[in-house]
């Protein structure tokens, strides 16, 4: 599911509010999988360099990985 997510996101430039729920609720649900991680620190930092928008307000928090993350 991470990865559909975030092909939409790639795709149409922008992040939903509904998709960054999604998002949350499977990070927070722990159902995903090693190979989601890529994908979604890929979402990060297009988002963070301004490459895909966010619907949501930009003062809220993105999102949190369930791991040490680190931007290459």
């Amino acid at each position: 599911m991470i990865r559909t997510l975030v092909e939409s996101a790639f795709q149409t430039g922008y992040l939903s509010v509904e998709s960054e729920g999604l998002l949350h609720q499977v990070l927070v649900t722990k159902c995903w999988k090693e190979e989601d991680l890529s994908a979604l620190a890929a979402l990060y930092d297009a988002v963070r360099t301004g490459k895909i928008k966010r619907e949501a307000s930009p003062s809220n928090i993105l999102m949190e990985f369930p791991l040490p993350y680190k931007s290459y």
